[in-house]
């Protein structure tokens, strides 16, 4: 997959694209479906599978006061989107101006004039441009008289509650702490990234469990607080499992301490300090409870491993 970046230099689509639009926060079950409609036309008809993102999500910069916490930071879904198999990914800078450019606009300008589009895959529920005000009637006026087909598809649905898959309703199951549900709509387990951080040494001095403490941008959405069992990757691939602890550590901050992400690697020794990391929660194994002591602490955290383990044993 190629990325163009805005403001950058456009390639030619001397045979035109085929294109779909939208934030793709976690590119999600529904987005691979879209953007697998998108390549088979693009098949057909010979021509360029392009998507058209943004660099961040619309809704900050248009209502920053409800905007959502995010599934997948930049970096993220542009791996995602290469996964799906999609010939260009284009990225547009997402400000201001370009929140007050008519949908009119940006369909003549981007998508007709630089993207050269054939084609135009959307969910059937699309919105967009200045006020939301472009939708699937609009692009398709515009295609009959600009040259471009448009496709409103309707929205892949779960196959057990039967509802819509969309990142918004991934972000409620996140949110009640349902990762294992929230992985069935994503495709994958919900990951998070960030950079280990020296904590306060509690973990490994007091209770004998040593834990990455991992510092996760305050963007990205982290699920309900409690203990998980999950993967831990490492910069250069390495794989190790892990309980992940996410909360205020109630048991020493009665009051309520700074929320943290550490994960308990199992039978893994050394330092990891400065690196990268990525989380992926797997199951969720109990709530954060405040215990009497720290040695019901380290009880707990004994079976909470153990449980871990069971978790995620191969099956």
């Amino acid at each position: 997959m190629e990325v163009v970046a805005e403001p950058g230099r456009f390639p030619a689509f001397p045979r035109g694209s085929i294109i779909t639009i939208g934030a793709y926060d976690g590119v999600h079950r529904g987005h691979q479906a879209i953007i697998g409609e998108v390549r088979s036309r693009a098949a057909a008809q010979g021509c360029a599978s392009v998507v058209v993102t943004f660099d961040t999500h619309p809704a900050r910069v248009v209502r920053p006061e409800s905007a959502p916490l995010l599934l997948t930071d930049l970096d993220q879904k542009l791996e995602l989107l290469a996964a799906t198999g999609v010939d260009f990914t284009v990225v547009v800078h997402f400000d201001e101006e370009r929140a007050a450019e008519t949908a009119e606009d940006f369909v003549s300008d981007l998508l007709v004039g630089k993207l050269s589009a054939r084609g135009i895959v959307v969910g059937h529920d699309f919105h967009f441009g200045h006020d939301r005000r472009g939708n699937v009637a609009l692009l398709s006026e515009m295609g009959n008289r600009l040259g471009f087909d448009v496709v409103g598809m309707h929205l892949v649905a779960d196959r057990t509650a039967g509802q819509v898959v969309s990142s918004t309703r991934i972000r409620g199951l996140l949110a009640e702490g349902d990762v294992v549900e929230a992985a069935a709509l994503l495709g994958r387990p919900h990951e998070v990234r960030g950079t280990v951080d020296k904590g306060d040494g509690r973990a490994g001095s007091q209770l004998g469990f040593p834990t990455a403490n991992v510092a996760v941008p305050p963007d990205i959405l982290l699920p309900l607080d409690g203990i998980y069992a999950g993967w831990y990757l490492r910069p250069d691939g390495t794989v190790l499992t892990a309980a992940i602890s996410l909360g205020l550590r109630p048991t020493f901050y009665p009051e309520g301490g700074p929320r943290l992400l550490e994960a308990y690697l199992l039978d893994f020794s050394g330092d990891l300090y400065g690196e990268a990391a990525r989380v992926r929660f797997v199951s969720r194994i109990r709530d954060e409870v405040r215990f009497d002591s720290a040695e019901a602490l380290v009880e707990q955290m004994h079976r909470d491993v153990a449980e871990v383990r069971t978790a995620l044993r191969p099956r």
